[in-house]
């Protein structure tokens, strides 16, 4: 004997009469069930991906800014040591015997000690 239900249809305001769920029913709602799962797995996938682009975005501007740092310090460092350089040039000349006698000892100094091995 079949069992009989009262419903309102999603599109109308009649009231009909039904039978009770069938199998085909069951078939079409896990149908419908995966459909709808489908569309929860794009959009969590679009949202990762959207995340992710995000993230990347972010690390990008990170790293170009510690680009940007890096090449400031190596900027700084070659202008120090430039200077450096100019300063031991300056005093070279202006003191040549003096370094030519530093550069002397150095040297005794390093053959000294890389001898005791």
């Amino acid at each position: 004997m079949a069992q009989t239900a009262k419903f309102k249809s999603e599109n109308a305001e009649t009231e009909q009469v039904a039978t009770a769920p069938s199998s085909e029913d069951l078939s079409r709602q896990i149908e419908m069930l995966k459909a709808d799962i489908g569309k929860i797995a794009e959009t969590l996938t679009e949202m990762g991906r959207s995340r992710g682009q995000d993230v990347a975005d972010k690390a990008r501007a990170q790293a170009e800014e510690l680009q940007s740092k890096a090449e400031a310090q190596a900027a700084a460092l070659r202008s120090t040591a430039e200077s450096a350089v100019d300063d031991a040039e300056r005093y070279v000349r202006a003191n040549p015997v003096t370094a030519l006698g530093i550069a002397a000892a150095i040297g005794l100094l390093i053959g000294l000690l890389s001898g005791r091995r």
